[in-house]
């Protein structure tokens, strides 16, 4: 159904596709895997008019076509649920689904009762009982407003789907949900193009594999006839390895929560040692990232009191956290983490600008921001790049970077590894394993549990705004975990 032929798309400092040639048959769901980095999102973006090749050609049914823009390439029958979601916070489910597209008047006026009809029966297919076409996307998940990206991308009706990522902000329940809608598809001749860090979801899901590595094609298989280690060895060229390390952990109490309620969360007691990493585990819903943003002070707590360091303390603002020695992570990197208009070195010094005497140090800015590129392997032409250029992976290291220059005593990381590959996981994880070894304490929260179990301590389990229990790291297992969130 689509043929690309020695595709190759050049930005400043960084060949983002070299030579890229992939064929995708009907009926089938096609695989793309590769670090973060390695051209995936780009390729995605030439297929959806967002970006023309240097250099290459695209066949569409055996017959050349250029994709001059989105509009075009829904014309074609291409339609794309992305990594990072397209969606308007301050429109509705229903004018987000068929933005450009409601149904409307002889003069032209949208007609809402068709609208939201239209909506609801989309909304029902997908078996998306819990989310309705007038609620403002603001209001929703991150999981639920990823299921409305899907909601929009199959409401065109294409006839090649591309999904970069889609089950990163889902719960299990969801993710079985679209994976039963793929299959559908596929059944009805549809092709399908699925990008995800989530081997295992590929060796269930997927009929075909192919792997990019630095913007080059590297091998395309059945995946009946690949195992994990040749996957890896593809995306990766090198040996990866997730073992779990030696607890760090003192007795030294550096963070005390006692009897927390806010928002979606209630009676939260638990305490934090110096060196260790606390995961917080939980369905997608459960108000782990709830409790998080009360303590990093994005949110009013109704009740309770934190102590850090055996003082009471009022946070009252993210500044009162960031000068208290607290940092954040946030889930959603694009919103809530990073500017993503500015540059790199601007975004790594948010929290801590380099000053000489009353006056910023635009000078050290470069430096500072050029020994964490090098430090964690930052992939960027310049400092100087804008950070909604980069990949998702790097733009996790760039918000890492920013707290390792604020250096505080504990860092709450909420989902670090978000859409992130393995080669990157791997690196994130040896990042915050250092943090720890250097006496900080940290709070995971993590939706993947083999991660929880890797690299926790300790770990809570949050189901429904409460603790449901607490289990030890070193043995604890998936199993419990999941009994404790579900039961």
């Amino acid at each position: 159904m689509l043929q690309l032929l020695g595709l190759s798309k050049q930005f400043p400092g960084v060949k983002a596709l070299d030579n890229v040639s992939l064929s995708i048959h009907a009926g089938e769901i096609h695989a793309l895997c590769g670090e973060n980095g390695a051209g995936k999102s780009t390729l995605m973006n030439i297929l959806t008019g967002n970006l023309q090749p240097d250099t290459g050609q695209i066949l569409l049914n055996q017959q050349p076509i250029q994709i001059s823009g989105p509009a075009q390439a829904t014309e074609l029958g291409i339609a794309i649920v992305y990594q990072q979601l397209s969606l308007i916070d301050g429109l509705t489910v229903a004018e987000n689904i068929f933005a450009n597209r409601q149904p409307r008047t002889s003069l032209g006026l949208i007609q809402y009762k068709a609208l939201y009809q239209q909506t609801q029966q989309l909304l029902n297919q997908l078996a998306l009982t819990d989310l309705h076409p007038q609620t403002r996307v603001a209001d929703l998940s991150p999981g639920q407003k990823q299921m409305v990206e899907i909601a929009k991308a199959l409401s065109q009706n294409p006839d090649i789907l591309l999904l970069d990522e889609p089950t990163a902000s889902l719960t299990g329940r969801e993710t079985d949900i679209l994976f039963s809608l793929l299959r559908q598809l596929k059944a009805q001749g549809k092709a399908i193009v699925y990008i995800s860090h989530r081997l295992a979801e590929i060796f269930a899901l997927a009929d075909v594999v192919s792997v990019l590595k630095d913007g080059r094609y590297q091998a395309t298989e059945r995946v009946s006839n690949v195992t994990y280690d040749w996957l890896i060895g593809r995306m990766v060229g090198r040996e990866i390895t997730m073992d779990k390390s030696a607890s760090v952990a003192t007795k030294d109490v550096l963070l005390q929560v006692e009897n927390l309620s806010g928002e979606r969360f209630q009676h939260i007691s638990f305490h934090l040692h110096r060196g260790e990493i606390l995961g917080l585990a939980g369905l997608v819903g459960a108000g782990r990232t709830e409790i998080a943003r009360a303590i990093f002070g994005i949110d009013a707590h109704s009740s309770g009191t934190i102590r850090l360091k055996g003082q009471t303390v009022q946070i009252k603002h993210p500044a009162d956290a960031v000068q208290l020695g607290i940092g954040y992570l946030p889930e959603e990197r694009k919103r809530l983490g990073l500017f993503m208009e500015q540059s790199v070195a601007q975004n790594i010094v948010t929290a801590c600008p380099p000053a000489k005497g009353l006056w910023f140090d635009a000078g050290k800015v470069k430096t500072v921001s050029e020994s964490f590129r090098e430090q964690l392997g930052i992939r960027t032409p310049s400092v100087q790049e804008r950070v909604g250029n980069l990949s998702g992976g790097n733009q996790q290291k760039t918000m890492l970077a920013r707290w390792l220059l604020a250096n505080p005593d504990v860092l709450i990381v909420d989902e670090p590894t978000h859409g992130i590959d393995i080669g990157g996981k791997a690196e994130i994880y040896a990042l915050l394993r250092q943090l720890a070894a250097q006496g900080k304490g940290i709070i995971l929260i993590s939706s993947e549990l083999p991660e929880l179990l890797a690299l926790s301590d300790r770990i809570l389990v949050i189901r429904e705004g409460e603790l449901a229990g607490e289990l030890n790291g070193a043995n604890a297992t998936e199993k419990e975990i999941m009994t404790l969130a579900t039961k």
